[in-house]
């Protein structure tokens, strides 16, 4: 019999309400976006539970498939989703984490190819430059963490004696930077959108229906949530008042994302990964620099 002591424990409950709570938050914050999107567009916008609804009703319509290939991958998409949520909420390896945030990403665009249809092949490419923009920079932002405070694991940089802002204030710049990419908002929204003022055809959620698209749409919000508390992760120290600071500030970079989002035309894929990798360039390699050269000093 395995026995966990008191912080292991602290950890798996953790987990377990991440699974558990995650999609209300999520979709809570989806109904949020969506209100504060119609009313920067002038309209009065749906209620707040209205993804909760859309969801419910995508569940009750029948599934239209091409074949079974792709609703396997669309499981397995929100399996690791959850997975990797999980594992950050439990106190893991960040760069654990960065692979299975990225095989499932895989997941999704092997489940759009699957589809074999030519909507959805273009969306899977778009999605696979977006992978090509933001990966760099949030693999520095790993790198960033535990040249801050010595750990890639959660668990660690939660009980850090400061928080890593304060070492890392550039990668921070430059991850919020390639949010933009991960939320799927303008001007980075390459392959789909969470919003329809985009297109008609949805890109890489062209080909999916009934119970697999709300699998895609709950997988978002599991993702939502644990980008929001990525963000949180930067102003989180020993001191426990610091998680209500983390996640007002996380908050707050997710209305900027909105009002990006409604500022902002989309651009061209060349300019999204020219700019993006640009950012990881000056602000990542920058940051991460300078904290070489300060740990040299000593």
């Amino acid at each position: 019999m395995i026995l966990l002591n008191a912080s292991e424990w602290t950890r798996v409950a953790t987990g377990i309400l991440y699974v558990l709570l995650a999609p209300l938050f999520g979709g809570l914050l989806a109904g949020v976006d969506r209100r504060i999107t119609a009313r920067m567009q002038g309209r009065k916008g749906p209620p707040i539970l209205q993804p909760f609804y859309d969801v419910l009703k995508l569940l009750e319509k029948r599934r239209v498939s091409v074949n079974k290939l792709q609703n396997f991958f669309i499981v397995l998409f929100l399996v690791f989703l959850v997975f990797t949520g999980t594992l950050f909420f439990s106190g893991g390896d960040l760069l654990l984490f960065i692979f299975a945030f990225t095989l499932a990403a895989i997941f999704f665009i092997s489940a759009a190819y699957a589809a074999n249809s030519p909507y959805s092949s273009i969306g899977a490419e778009r999605e696979l430059l977006q992978m090509m923009a933001y990966e760099p920079m949030v693999l520095l932002t790993a790198v960033g963490f535990y040249m801050a405070n010595g750990s890639f694991k959660v668990s660690d940089l939660v009980v850090a004696p400061r928080p890593a802002i304060l070492l890392i204030p550039m990668i921070f710049l430059g991850f919020c930077y390639v949010l933009t990419f991960k939320f799927r908002k303008s001007p980075f929204d390459l392959s789909t959108s969470h919003h329809g003022h985009q297109e008609i055809v949805k890109g890489i959620t062209t080909e999916f229906s009934g119970a697999s698209l709300a699998w895609i749409e709950i997988a978002h919000w599991y993702e939502s949530t644990f980008l929001i508390a990525l963000i949180a992760l930067f102003f989180v120290w020993s001191n426990p008042l610091s998680i209500a600071l983390g996640i007002g500030v996380a908050l707050l970079v997710y209305f900027l994302e909105i009002l990006v989002d409604n500022t902002f035309a989309r651009v061209k894929w060349q300019l999204a990964i020219r700019s993006a990798w640009i950012v990881a360039g000056v602000f990542g390699f920058l940051n991460l620099l300078a904290l070489t050269l300060m740990r040299g000093g000593k």
